[in-house]
């Protein structure tokens, strides 16, 4: 059995989709055992809790400049940690401790619309600013830097002139909802 911790910092639906995902079904040989969270009022603490996920929050100084956190996913035996709307840069630690075993998804199709700012409506907004005829979404493992580490999956959706940023933002979280957990085992199978 795989152990898997997501880290978040808003609502938690694809944690949630992740915690539903692989909590179960065990046949998938995978199990969320640890939600984070660097914000004690995200939702996606209530939905893990709801869920029978332990949750764990801490403040900036615990994450990069201590090693609690790594220390707390070593005990829990982590294979896997799955940043689902995390907006914080993993610290060097963490990055370092797990090469290629820390995956996030990303709401456009990298490298365009991607960087420190770049999560959410600014997103949709960009891509529909810029005139995209297409957006989706980007699976990829998580680096030093925001949104460049190497590309593991991407799926497309059509952008039409009439699409507001809401629209895109539906269009998207449908790509994420279907792909995102699939793609995380199939991650999991090359470990």
């Amino acid at each position: 059995m795989n152990n898997i911790a997501i880290f978040a910092s808003g609502s938690g639906t694809n944690a949630e989709n992740i915690i539903r995902y692989f909590n179960f079904h065990p046949q998938k040989g995978a199990k969320v055992v640890m939600l984070y969270a660097n914000k004690p009022e995200v939702y996606a603490l209530i939905r893990a809790k709801k869920l029978g996920v332990p949750t764990h929050v801490f403040d900036r100084d615990t994450f990069y400049s201590s090693n609690e956190i790594l220390a707390e996913l070593n005990r829990l035996e982590v294979a896997l940690i799955v940043l689902a709307g995390f907006l914080w840069l993993m610290p060097h630690n963490i990055v370092e401790a797990f090469p290629n075993k820390i995956v996030n998804v990303h709401p456009a199709l990298l490298p365009k619309f991607g960087g420190k700012g770049m999560y959410g409506m600014n997103v949709h907004k960009a891509v529909k600013e810029a005139g995209e005829r297409e957006t989706g979404i980007t699976v990829h493992y998580v680096n030093k830097e925001y949104d460049s580490g190497s590309i593991i999956f991407q799926a497309k959706c059509s952008v039409e002139k009439s699409d507001s940023p809401e629209a895109i933002a539906e269009k998207i979280h449908l790509l994420e909802q279907e792909n995102f957990p699939r793609t995380v085992e199939e991650v999991l199978h090359k470990i």
